[in-house]
């Protein structure tokens, strides 16, 4: 008994699409940067002040420990901004740094609801958290643009 053309495809696929998740799973994760930049850009507080709810950073940040742990705001806008207890002057940037995994709550003048949270995920050692780590990074809002950017 022979398989059709269209049996061998689907084979074909089935085949490829667990070498992809075979992949995922085992290839060590690494990134370009270890940083997760954040710029608070040239007129956000006027506008806030006029009234716009302006959203320049989402209300919760994923980093993951050994793979993008540092935090880092840039302050491009023409006011001082507070971060938690650091107060950014225009044209400044802070650099956070994490070493736990944990769930931070800051203070922030520049996210609208005036808070911010930060979630550090362990390092993904094992090959179902490497699998559902490149999961989550494909889904990231802005995710796709930043690939049709490039």
């Amino acid at each position: 008994m022979t398989l059709s053309r269209r049996h061998w495809c689907y084979a074909l696929l089935a085949s490829g699409g667990l070498g992809v998740t075979a992949w995922a799973a085992m290839a060590p994760v690494d990134a370009e940067s270890k940083e997760q930049v954040f710029e608070i850009p040239k007129g956000t507080w006027a506008q806030r002040m006029s009234g716009d709810a302006v959203e320049i950073l989402p209300e919760e940040i994923r980093l993951t420990l050994g793979v993008r742990d540092v935090l880092v705001l840039k302050n491009s806008d023409d006011v001082p901004q507070m971060f938690g207890p650091t107060l950014m002057m225009p044209g400044q940037s802070f650099r956070l740094p994490f070493d736990m995994p944990s769930e931070y709550q800051f203070a922030c003048t520049a996210h609208a609801s005036g808070q911010m949270t930060i979630i550090v995920e362990a390092f993904p050692s094992t090959p179902w958290a490497r699998l559902r780590w490149r999961v989550l990074e494909l889904m990231k809002p802005g995710h796709l643009r930043k690939q049709e950017s490039t």
